[in-house]
């Protein structure tokens, strides 16, 4: 899913939050959006890794690029794995959450990041190329 779509969706989950829990402070609410969005900085640390040069325009490029190469794999019936993104695994999410009982706000970011998750999840099961993305770290190096 683009980045913009995390940005709208974010927002709307978090207006919605702070409806359901009003008594949440809009610090905690900032968390929650900007987790839901940002949690997508392991996309640009990848493709900058990849092109060698920290351009967000040539990080945009990359996955277009990606995006051609995964079309045309699956086309022909390959499903290959995408690139790894660490901050989109279940242990991560794990980290943040214990996080959150040293201090309130991780809980939050949390929040943000499940629900990032849960819509990535969504999308690429829709658009069946689920396939792509590793959830779990301890599986990408042990297999």
């Amino acid at each position: 899913m683009l980045p913009r779509w995390h940005v709208v969706l974010g927002a709307v989950f978090t207006f919605i939050f702070s409806i359901v829990f009003p008594k949440v402070q809009v610090f905690y609410l900032s968390l929650i959006f900007l987790s839901s969005f940002l949690i997508d900085f392991d996309h640009y640390v990848v493709a900058a890794m990849k092109n060698r040069h920290f351009s967000l325009i040539r990080a945009f490029r990359y996955y277009d690029v990606r995006r051609v190469e995964e079309e045309e794999n699956k086309s022909r019936g390959v499903r290959k794995k995408g690139d790894f993104h660490i901050l989109h695994t279940v242990e991560f999410h794990l980290i943040v959450l214990l996080l959150g009982f040293l201090w309130e706000g991780f809980f939050y970011v949390f929040i943000g990041m499940v629900f990032h998750s849960l819509v990535d999840i969504i999308d690429l099961k829709k658009t069946d190329y689920l396939y792509l993305r590793e959830f779990w770290l301890l599986k990408k190096f042990f297999n």
